[in-house]
């Protein structure tokens, strides 16, 4: 891997306090204590949205020859996922709520809050031996993608990094992670 073309502590402010300037914070929601980022303000701004497509590819730089497919979470994972893995020349392999796939497919089921949620892929989305990036818009628990790391390893897949425009630290996502590069723009240091 290119290690040299991580960007620098410098580097990494500069884009996460010119994305943090996009990003709508909202406070008390969902529930009291609770700071909601809302990234419709970044997508809905044409500046906004290319500026955080453009900072989650320099986050990755120096491992772009390293992915075959980029892997995109239901659904704003899509958002980003897409035009990265355009930009890289990459496939994009989107991850979906159960039920919203149509051929034959492999499925998790994780914890949520209150609850449990399922993802699935299909069966022949991930070949054997190919490298793969999960991109999503917000890491908070890492329920989901711990979750999508096992449907690509269990199709044959290895997991070379995980990319985020937003990670809620707080939340403690990235220790679900260990052992996987984690990559994010802006991170927040509460819930």
């Amino acid at each position: 891997m290119k290690e040299q073309l991580r960007i620098s502590e410098a580097e990494q402010k500069k884009l996460a306090e010119k994305i943090d300037g996009y990003v709508r914070s909202i406070p008390d929601f969902p529930e009291p204590g609770i700071i909601f980022r809302d990234i419709t303000t970044v997508t809905q701004n044409p500046q906004g949205l290319q500026d955080a497509i453009d900072a989650m590819e320099k986050h990755i730089q120096w491992m772009e020859d390293e992915v075959d497919v980029i892997v995109g979470l239901e659904s704003r994972g899509f958002i980003f996922g897409m035009p990265i893995a355009r930009d890289l020349k990459k496939a994009f392999v989107p991850v979906r709520k159960k039920g919203k796939l149509p051929r034959e497919t492999v499925s998790k089921k994780y914890d949520l809050e209150y609850g449990q949620a399922e993802i699935e892929m299909h069966t022949d989305a991930i070949k054997p031996g190919q490298k793969v990036l999960i991109v999503d818009d917000l890491i908070a628990t890492g329920g989901t993608i711990e979750a999508s790391i096992d449907l690509i390893e269990q199709l044959g897949g290895e997991v070379v990094g995980c990319l985020f425009l937003i990670e809620l630290a707080g939340l403690n996502g990235r220790k679900k992670l260990k052992g996987y590069p984690v990559e994010s723009v802006v991170i927040y240091d509460g819930k």
